[in-house]
């Protein structure tokens, strides 16, 4: 089974439809989305119809449906992003809301555990950030592998001998005694120095992760952020991938 596992879109439609014609060249069989579909970039329309007609096999919560759905305090949120999600509220009709509603806070499908960011109290939205932040996660998982999101920064954390260990590899060989928590990175808002986006092809037959890449056109999504009226800094930051 290969898995096309994908997070943190938000709202920047340039970057999606590239995504979306790479997973057309992946021979996949199950889509997996991580949360954030909303937030931060101009086009939430565009990018909600597009997740409903790949009707992905799971929807993950992320703090953005969250926020949007009146469901996150908004001192949660920097300025950037309440302002970002206040402006996506007021834009969205009820059958789009009624569709974040159904968004999955938490998943456990055979080998794979499914959520926004941490395992400690999904719902608080924590941030796995480096190593120690892995380990408790690690501790809590109880299948050989998580898929996360939130951070906006791909990568891999795995135990070896009781420590939580990061990778910084495109590419991970999963290991029987080990069990992983990998970050799919953003598609919509990378901030690991990488502005191209981010997703993440698993193969649970050949027993491989491997983070991908691709270039969108970054201008007419900053040119879309500005008319919108959102943060000039959210366009900015798009070509720094930050």
């Amino acid at each position: 089974m290969r898995y096309c596992i994908f997070s943190d879109v938000h709202g920047n439609w340039e970057a999606f439809e590239a995504v979306m014609a790479a997973f057309a060249k992946e021979n996949i069989d199950q889509h997996i989305f991580l949360g954030d579909i909303v937030g931060y970039g101009a086009d939430p329309h565009a990018c909600i119809a597009e997740l409903r007609l790949l009707k992905p096999q799971v929807l993950i919560a992320g703090n953005h449906e969250w926020g949007v759905l009146g469901l996150l305090d908004m001192e949660y949120f920097n300025e950037y992003a309440e302002a970002a999600v206040e402006w996506t509220r007021n834009l969205l009709s009820k059958e789009e809301l009624d569709y974040l509603k159904s968004f999955r806070l938490f998943c456990e499908a055979g080998d794979l555990t499914l959520v926004h960011g941490s395992l400690e109290q999904p719902a608080r939205f924590k941030y796995i950030l480096d190593s120690d932040d892995a380990d408790l996660s690690l501790k809590l998982l109880r299948t050989p592998l998580c898929f996360i999101g939130h951070t906006h920064v791909a990568g891999a954390y795995f135990f070896d001998e009781g420590e939580a260990i990061s990778t910084k590899g495109a590419k991970i060989r999963i290991e029987a005694d080990k069990k992983y928590i990998i970050n799919a990175g953003s598609v919509g808002q990378p901030r690991d120095g990488d502005p191209r986006a981010s997703y993440v092809i698993y193969d649970d037959k050949e027993k491989t992760a491997e983070i991908k890449r691709v270039s969108y056109d970054i201008k007419t999504a900053q040119k879309k952020i500005i008319r919108a009226g959102l943060p000039a800094w959210l366009a900015s930051r798009l070509a720094e991938g930050r």
